[in-house]
């Protein structure tokens, strides 16, 4: 089984990579499967998988898949207390 983690484009690199922040953890990510890295793609959700952007997704199924992941990694506690000690 493969699993591709969701995360947003937050900075462009160059014409092939992007900055993506994938729960907290960035990471230059390949984008030539979608095309290459432009400014038009910077807030766009992705899921990533080895290093590859492999497609884009909504914003709602990028959350919906992060928290299904710290879920099943049993993680999901720790953004509750975190969230009720800010």
């Amino acid at each position: 089984m493969c699993i591709a983690i969701p995360g947003k484009i937050t900075h462009i690199v160059n014409e092939n990579t992007a900055t993506v922040n994938m729960g907290g953890i960035c990471r230059n990510v390949n984008m030539d499967l979608l095309g290459g890295a432009s400014e038009s793609m910077l807030g766009k959700h992705v899921l990533v998988h080895v290093g590859y952007a492999i497609s884009e997704i909504s914003e709602e199924e990028s959350e919906e898949t992060m928290h299904l992941l710290k879920q099943i990694a049993g993680l999901e506690d720790i953004d509750t207390f975190e969230s009720e000690s800010q």
